[in-house]
């Protein structure tokens, strides 16, 4: 799948440096058009006031966690559709089936690797146009 390098992902984590590297990788997989935020928080106000293609974003920070993020936008109809990629430096398995119920269309484990990353939001996006397949084959 051919993904537009266009899209305008929002990237969310509470630790600078690691904001940094990550929209670096990011330009680098050639997306150019990402904005950052430092806590869910601030994340859910952006996603409020513009549309965003794809959020991006580390499960533990202050104020609002990314697990908490998705619960919201996931409860919200004009956000529960846009593709959420969870990062995070914990593998446990308990977490993992709560990102999952919560709705999450990936998850990721740090550090930021380029090749990973593109992966993920590759699957991302198919997974969500296989989505709209189905659903258009349903409507006829």
């Amino acid at each position: 799948m051919n993904i537009d390098k266009n899209i305008k992902i929002l990237l969310v984590d509470d630790a600078l440096a690691i904001r940094m590297v990550a929209q670096k990788i990011l330009q680098k997989l050639g997306y150019a058009n990402v904005t950052l935020a430092e806590n869910g928080m601030k994340a859910l106000e952006k996603i409020k006031t513009e549309p965003y293609n794809l959020v991006i974003a580390d499960w533990q920070m202050p104020e609002m966690t990314g697990i908490d993020l998705i619960i919201e936008m996931r409860k919200d109809d004009n956000l529960k559709d846009i593709p959420f990629i969870l990062v995070t430096a914990d593998d446990d398995h308990d977490n993992m089936v709560l990102a999952i119920k919560a709705g999450i269309s990936n998850m990721m484990k740090k550090p930021y690797q380029a090749n990973v990353l593109e992966a993920k939001i590759n699957r991302v996006f198919e997974f969500h146009a296989e989505l709209k397949r189905r659903a258009e084959r349903k409507k006829k």
